[in-house]
């Protein structure tokens, strides 16, 4: 039986493309999970009332340190997941289960910790959150067809830059085998993060060649200024992080529009770290890009939503026909100066969050995380 919802009495709607200014449907339908038109449909079986609200992509922490159920090891906290729900986030990637006590190194151990992260969450979300975990990280002592063999088993994901490579380039031949494989493979970059890693230089990221250039402003020690331009001459994404160096973050981000290439820049956490875990990370970064870069907040929100989709390769982060209703409602927050959620962000300050939906389905109204909403969304299902 399909199930169908229709969200009516938007303000407005971003698409998560960079280049789309706020869009104005009369309403998103939603089927199965799946938005179907922008225009009323037959009978829904349930209402949003949006009251009003912008309606914005759901957004995608690709850096998230998942390791088994919503639980952090780092921090000794649970429910991290489900409170980033809260905040605006319907997916998450994992940067690797590197954070696990007592990591194992070996070459089947450290396969086996990628299979069983990623079997773990396949069918398990936390507050809905779809997380793609299983992110095998690349050490010496794997083999290039081991690639093969993670892919066969549902690993798609790799992180290389903890692993015992001195240079870190030196894992460059692993990670071209497991990109022959699909595989989308980050890299860490700049200083190390954690005893028994090392630093990751600008030659490092360039011989690597990674999909991703992990916390490119620093996870959290920054690369040189210097540097910073030759980023663009890597193949990956460029992704900042709210657990980074904003100062380097901003340099890049002004590089990338003097350059157009802010189709390039993801947006992403890095949590939970040391730094902490951080339910609003991925709002809180998209506010700091916007206002302190004098960016419209319907583009920052594409470099923490549709960007992030295009690099991982899945249909959320962009909201389209066809598409995944991943979303978000938003106010501006109680007592704003501003006079709408998108003109909040632009000032620097977080939106009041009212309504969740993943996959069609509700999750959340009144966010318990951002500041009040003001306004309200309700939700109409019919009984019977």
């Amino acid at each position: 039986m399909t199930k169908t919802l229709e969200i009516r009495n938007l303000a407005g709607m971003v698409t998560g493309r960079v280049a789309d200014e706020l869009a104005t449907p009369e309403v998103i339908r939603v089927e199965d999970g799946l938005i179907t038109a922008f225009e009323p449909g037959p009978d829904p079986d349930a209402v949003l009332d949006a009251g009003g609200a912008v309606a914005c992509p759901g957004l995608i922490d690709s850096h998230a340190h998942v390791v088994f159920g919503d639980w952090t090891p780092r921090q000794g906290t649970l429910g991290w997941i489900e409170s980033s729900m809260h905040g605006g986030v319907t997916s998450m990637m994992s940067a690797s289960e590197v954070h696990l006590p007592g990591r194992p190194r070996d070459r089947e151990g450290v396969k086996a910790l990628a299979v069983a992260a990623q079997r773990a969450f396949e069918s398990f979300r936390p507050g809905g959150v779809k997380v793609m975990a299983g992110s095998v990280i690349i050490e010496p002592t794997l083999e290039a067809e081991d690639f093969a063999d993670l892919k066969e088993k549902g690993v798609w994901l790799a992180k290389v830059g903890f692993g015992d490579f001195s240079p870190q380039a030196d894992a460059a031949p692993l990670v071209r085998a497991a990109q022959e494989q699909g595989f989308v493979v980050m890299n860490h970059t700049g200083g190390a993060s954690i005893p028994d890693s090392s630093p990751v230089t600008i030659e490092d990221v360039l011989a690597l060649g990674c999909d991703i250039i992990g916390h490119a402003n620093g996870g959290t020690t920054a690369l040189p200024d210097e540097d910073l331009p030759r980023l663009f001459d890597a193949p990956g994404a460029i992704q900042l992080v709210q657990a980074g160096n904003l100062r380097s973050s901003m340099e890049i981000v002004e590089i990338a529009w003097e350059e157009d290439r802010l189709g390039r820049i993801v947006l992403a956490t890095d949590t939970p770290t040391g730094t902490g875990v951080m339910p609003l990370g991925m709002i809180k970064t998209v506010c700091e890009i916007s206002s302190l870069c004098g960016m419209a907040a319907t583009k920052a929100l594409a470099l923490a939503s549709g960007n992030n989709g295009e690099v991982l390769g899945v249909d959320q982060g962009i909201l389209d026909v066809g598409r995944p209703a991943d979303l978000f409602c938003c106010f501006r927050p109680l007592g704003s100066s501003q006079d709408g959620p998108l003109e909040s962000i632009e000032y620097g300050d977080i939106p009041g969050i009212a309504a969740v939906v993943i996959d069609g389905e509700v999750r959340a109204l009144r966010s318990r995380n951002t500041p009040a909403p003001d306004g309200a969304c309700e939700l109409k299902e019919k009984h019977g």
